[in-house]
């Protein structure tokens, strides 16, 4: 197979796997109201995955890292992703849900940064961009909105297994196309992994996104639930994560040209500043169309904040170890953050409301926006000592 069927391949899973992660983020949360649980209910469902994920997705990477290869341990994941959501997917008792939920994480999410590792190494090989082909993700998260949106007004949400299983095992064939990218031939040990825990730099970048992250993934949770409340249906939750990632999908596709001027660190805090402006804008313009507009302000927030920081950790791990460095980012982002953005947020939703949630969302990330400018300083002046002492 040559590389450019490779890179063919490899867009066609990003394409059917985020289509898939479309169903879990948009319309899971819609899925258990509809089954009749209360909204903090449903944040400890949405919480007590990412929960397994922080525990699980290192242990992926390291596997990944030390046995040379992405795709086999890709291929491992989702098929336990298709197992585990039948269980999830077809049961109407809470712990049961529980328990399911915390081992489809296990499988789920790493499955995403394990494809977005894949694209750094082959847009590398290839002298592409990573951005180029990890768009085809994001059109597929779009195109699924759409279509899904459709499908579930007319059968109903209560078919959600139908359409994610269909695409998880085209995914699944995809995948089993592409060709893996080895850029190390270095053994790779437990103690190596570990190393990763001791770089400070890249412990307080991750402790310093918090403050972006959370807003985010409790706005993943909780924006199909606004919606609902605002009067919106599963059309417009539908059209609402189109108009989203389809800006995030320009975004991802225009990253060569716009990436390399400035740091990622600055790429990152300007994302911040716009999250905060549409978190607020949120909170205070009501009504499902309006929410639907703003929606266009997720590429240039998520878009470039993701191209930035995955770039960003690329650098501050060693080479053969960026599949565990990738994931651990990946643990914050999509882990940790989702686990404190579901249950404060899903409890701040049922106390009070989801403006009042989104006005919280936009306070905190402004606070992040300055400890970014904190960050950025602080990394500036490291970089002149250690220039001065070369």
């Amino acid at each position: 197979m040559t590389k450019r069927d490779s890179v063919f391949f490899l867009s066609l899973f990003l394409f059917f796997f985020h289509g898939a992660n479309t169903i879990i983020i948009s319309y899971m949360p819609v899925y258990f109201q509809h089954s009749g649980m209360s909204e903090s209910k449903i944040g400890s469902i949405l919480a007590i995955g990412p929960l397994a994920a922080i525990l699980a997705q290192p242990f992926w990477g390291y596997l990944s890292d030390k046995f040379g290869t992405i795709k086999k341990v890709l291929l491992v994941t989702l098929v336990g992703v298709a197992v585990v959501s039948v269980f999830l997917l077809t049961n109407s008792h809470y712990v049961f849900i529980l328990i399911s939920a915390a081992i489809f994480y296990v499988f789920m999410s790493p499955t995403g940064a394990l494809g977005d590792s894949l694209a750094v190494k082959t847009a590398a090989s290839v002298n592409k961009n990573f951005g180029s082909i990890r768009t085809w993700g994001s059109i597929g998260f779009a195109v699924s909105t759409l279509i899904v949106g459709q499908f579930f007004s007319f059968f109903g949400i209560s078919t959600i297994l139908i359409p994610f299983m269909f695409m998880i095992v085209i995914a699944f064939l995809t995948a089993m196309r592409v060709s893996d990218v080895k850029t190390h031939n270095k053994p790779v040990t437990v103690f190596d992994a570990m190393r990763i825990g001791k770089n400070s730099k890249f412990l307080l970048f991750l402790g310093t996104i918090l403050f972006l992250t959370i807003p985010h993934r409790a706005n993943d949770s909780f924006i199909g639930l606004y919606l609902t409340e605002l009067g919106g249906n599963e059309s417009q939750i539908g059209l609402a994560w189109f108009v989203a990632v389809s800006s995030e999908a320009v975004i991802f596709a225009t990253s060569h040209y716009w990436f390399k001027r400035f740091n990622e660190i600055v790429f990152i805090m300007i994302a911040g500043v716009i999250y905060a402006v549409r978190w607020f804008g949120l909170a205070y313009i009501g009504g499902p169309v309006a929410v639907i507009l703003l929606q266009v302000f997720h590429g240039v927030t998520f878009g470039v904040f993701y191209v930035a920081a995955f770039q960003y950790v690329t650098k501050l791990v060693p080479e053969h170890l960026q599949a565990t460095g990738h994931l651990l980012f990946i643990s914050v982002f999509f882990g940790l953050s989702g686990i404190l953005g579901s249950l404060f947020g899903g409890l701040i939703f049922e106390r009070s409301s989801g403006a009042t949630l989104y006005a919280v969302m936009g306070c905190l990330t402004l606070v992040g926006c300055v400890a970014l400018l904190f960050y950025r300083l602080v990394e500036k002046r490291k970089t002149k000592t250690d220039e001065s002492y070369a």
